[in-house]
């Protein structure tokens, strides 16, 4: 009798091969996005994707500042942040934030989604978030893709 024995993958930081994906934000809803890059960051779209380990793709992002919010998130929806002193809890909505800082509304979104944890911290460092079309990873040579046919 002929047994077949398989064996499980697990990646590891010497197997595993990091890539360089470019995303365009433009016209993109906020949530929709952010999931499916943080899907990226994470590497679950990799057939060797293993939990507890760094395998996913180092994304860059461009035209962070024309992404759309549906509905009235982006007056309603607040952001809440402590200065560490007494009464020094602060409010600011996406509308204001766009204005301000537009990379930290897309960051905010894709940071939630992530681990709590050492790895979601290193996850989140393989994202780069551009207002405008141009991005300082050329050298790198990142390939477009559409945030549709990620899944």
């Amino acid at each position: 009798m002929n047994t077949i024995s398989y064996k499980t993958v697990s990646a590891n930081s010497q197997t595993v091969t990091k890539n360089w994906v470019l995303v365009d934000a433009e016209g993109q809803t906020l949530g929709r996005l952010a999931s499916n890059i943080a899907y990226l960051l994470r590497g679950k779209n990799k057939p060797d994707f293993t939990p507890h380990v760094d395998c996913g793709d180092n994304v860059v992002v461009i035209n962070a500042e024309k992404i759309v919010l549906s509905g009235q998130k982006a007056t309603d929806k607040q952001y809440v942040r402590h200065t560490e002193y007494p009464g020094g809890q602060r409010f600011t909505t996406p509308e204001e934030l766009l204005m301000k800082r537009p990379t930290k509304v897309l960051e905010n979104a894709v940071k939630g989604m992530l681990p709590k944890n050492r790895l979601g911290r290193e996850l989140f460092r393989n994202l780069y978030v551009y207002e405008g079309a141009e991005h300082k990873q050329e050298a790198q040579k990142p390939t477009k893709i559409e945030i549709k046919d990620v899944k």
